[in-house]
């Protein structure tokens, strides 16, 4: 039986890989069909759709709306010129030269990445930073590489993060705050890496066939007249929920909260409060629906493979390829890495926390061992997944291919991986 569910996994990989099924339908397909085959009953303890659809659809939602808050946040940095007021100070500071602007940028990117993921992020950083980066002479490929190496750099402060891999892996958030914060050094260490020597070792390129630059500087000073620079109170925005969270150990969705709070009580009159909340908070539903479709097929998912059938059918066929060796452990988890790419079977998002959860469930790692595992996978996932929404819209505005930005910066984030991999072995096998 364990057979036949790797082999239905493999099939869904197919459909989602092909574009048959976009994933989120693909991972409630497979959930759906994964119980049915262990043969779970259609209602009751343990069944299709009491257990599987009802509740595996709620079974992330603190991570839900950690994300539609964070949309929010990144909603209310956008529109009331924080994220942009942020970029242009760090471009100033640089003038013309090439890796100091591109370093600026690249803090930036992580700094934003604190407070959301994805494409939003990206663009947050990206809309002003990479024309500047490109005008001042950083190759293409190398301004793409840089938005996404910091929004990496960023990931491991992401609060919306924290509550998925504490909900997903029924774990406390402190725990997953602790591994997090053993993760950063990697991931800013390969970030700051990735910038000094990309923006040496291609030499300067003064290019202007970004089509995209010269819309945007068109466009930036009327939006600039519009917004003006953000007040400097006020850019210490993305800071607030993160120094609630970590310094006072304030719960993650109060933190976003505070954050969305401290945006708009320094940057919005009084009069005009009620309309922006209301106008961003709409907007930021926008951003959130992808990843909440996403979360619930993932909860789907978890709760399929989570069924006891399901655990006594898997745990043969993985305990027997899962290493128990420290030493294999690392190995053979580094070499997998690339299978968390195109929507591949360790994708976090996607098979990956399935796996995830029958690691956990049958016993074979502890549940903070595979947090090490996810965690590090999902940073490279986050920047070099040529299917990833931020890493295809960095790429296509940078006016190079996301392929190319694979290439360029799979080494750096396979680095971070393997990081995160020996803390992992060292600390918890």
């Amino acid at each position: 039986m364990g057979i036949v569910i790797l082999l239905i996994m493999l099939v869904g990989v197919v459909l989602m890989l092909t574009r048959k099924l976009p994933t989120a339908f693909a991972l409630v397909v497979l959930g759906v069909v994964i119980a049915l085959v262990v043969g779970a009953p259609l209602t009751g303890e343990a069944s299709v759709f009491d257990t599987v659809l009802q509740e595996g659809a709620a079974k992330l939602a603190a991570t839900m709306i950690a994300i539609l808050l964070g949309s929010w946040l990144g909603k209310l940095l956008d529109e009331t010129g924080i994220a942009g007021t942020l970029v242009r100070k760090i471009v100033e500071f640089g003038g013309d030269r090439p890796t100091v602007v591109a370093l600026g940028v690249l803090a930036i990117s992580a700094l934003v990445g604190t407070v959301t993921g994805s494409a939003p992020a990206a663009m947050l950083a990206g809309i002003i930073g990479i024309p500047a980066m490109i005008a001042v002479g950083v190759p293409k490929v190398t301004a793409a590489g840089t938005i996404l190496m910091g929004i990496a750099a960023g990931m491991p402060f992401e609060l919306p993060i924290w509550q998925f891999f504490s909900t997903a892996l029924d774990l406390p958030v402190d725990t997953v705050r602790g591994f997090m914060m053993k993760l950063f050094p990697f991931a800013a260490f390969f970030a700051v890496l990735f910038v000094l020597v990309e923006t040496r070792r291609r030499g300067v390129e003064h290019t202007w066939s970004l089509r995209s630059v010269g819309a945007d500087q068109e466009e930036r000073p009327s939006r600039r007249r519009r917004l003006g620079d953000a007040p400097w109170y006020a850019l210490f925005t993305p800071a607030v929920p993160l120094v609630l969270a970590l310094g006072f150990e304030v719960a993650i969705i109060p933190s976003l909260l505070a954050g969305v709070l401290y945006a708009l009580v320094t940057t919005t009159r009084p009069r005009d409060m009620n309309t922006r909340l209301l106008r961003t908070l709409y907007a930021g539903f926008e951003v959130a629906a992808p990843p909440i479709a996403l979360f619930i097929a993932i909860g789907v998912l978890l709760a399929a493979v989570q069924l006891p059938d399901s655990i006594a059918a898997l745990e043969p066929l993985v305990e027997a390829v899962s290493p128990q060796n420290p030493v294999l452990f690392v190995l053979i988890f580094t070499a997998l890495a690339p299978l968390c790419l195109y929507r591949g079977p360790l994708n976090v998002y996607g098979l990956g926390a399935g796996i995830a959860g029958v690691l956990i469930a049958s016993g074979i790692y502890p549940a903070v061992a595979v947090l090490g595992l996810m965690a590090s996978y999902n940073q490279v996932f986050g920047v070099a997944d040529p299917t990833s929404t931020q890493t295809v819209w960095s790429a296509q505005y940078s006016g190079v291919s996301p392929q190319q930005v694979m290439i360029r910066t799979l080494p750096y984030v396979w680095c971070v991986a393997l990081g995160g991999l020996c803390v992992t072995a060292v600390q918890h096998l």
